[in-house]
Parts: C-alpha cells; sequence; structure tokens
C-alpha cells in the first residue's frame, strides 16, 4: 500500500526575476514588478510529501523527524532569509521563479532521501500561487 506523509514548512526569502541575456524593457516586459532590481520578498510555505510504501515493522512511511531535520538543513538553513539571487548558489545561473525553487528543494532533498521514496514539492509563493513538482 503506497502512501504520502507530509511535512510543512516555511522560510522567507528575497528575489529578483530577470535574464541578464535580455534587455531591461524586455525584463519588464515578462517580468512585471518582479523584475524590481531592488529586489522584493516573499513568505514561501513549503509542503514536501514522501511517497512509498508503510513499513510493517514500524508502521511509518518514514520517521517524519528525519523528513523535519532534512528540511531545516537543505532549505530553511539554506534559503531562510537569503537573497536568492546573490546567496543562494543555484540561482548565480537560473532564474528564481517559483518552479525553479520548488525544482532545487526537490533536488536538494532527493540527494539526502532514499531512494526508495518519491518525492513531492508543493511550494506556495502567496496564498493564491503556487507549484507542485515531483521530480516528472
Amino acid at each position: 500500500m503506497r502512501i504520502k506523509a507530509c511535512r510543512k514548512a516555511h522560510f522567507n526569502a528575497a528575489h529578483r526575476l530577470y535574464r541578464k541575456d535580455w534587455s531591461h524593457q524586455k525584463n519588464e516586459e515578462v517580468f512585471g514588478k518582479c523584475n524590481n532590481p531592488k529586489y522584493h520578498g516573499h513568505n514561501y510555505e513549503l509542503i514536501v510529501g514522501v511517497i512509498g510504501e508503510i513499513d510493517e515493522e514500524t508502521g511509518y512511511l518514514i520517521d517524519l523527524k528525519i523528513l523535519k531535520d532534512y528540511i531545516k538543513t537543505e532549505v530553511e538553513e539554506y534559503m531562510d532569509h537569503k537573497n536568492l539571487n546573490e546567496e543562494v548558489s543555484e540561482f548565480a545561473t537560473l532564474n528564481p521563479t517559483a518552479e525553479n525553487i520548488a525544482v532545487v528543494i526537490w533536488n536538494r532533498l532527493r540527494a539526502k532521501l532514499d531512494k526508495k521514496y518519491d518525492i513531492e514539492i508543493t511550494l506556495y509563493e502567496t496564498p493564491r500561487n503556487f507549484v507542485i513538482y515531483n521530480g516528472a
């Protein structure tokens, strides 16, 4: 029987959406106020889902303390209160959109979690705008 266990977390971060190879005008047209050269911030809400089989001995899919600890080191300590463009290495060449942030989080957690699990990242940039990424 497959099941999904989830852990919620949050972090605050600033970013600017733009492409260095585009003109200021094109960046403004595509990214609007998210292209603010002085950056802007979000209170990101994160849900990490781990999917797999329930262990018959423990009754757990995963010990959620393990997931909590990985989220703390790989997401919260890594991204919280940071300027994503300037302080998070993946975004030196990658536009820090919600989509790309979710992929970066997935990759960082995938490297830590046992491969027997599937992972799903749900990232809320605002209460109404969110993305879901499962590695596919």
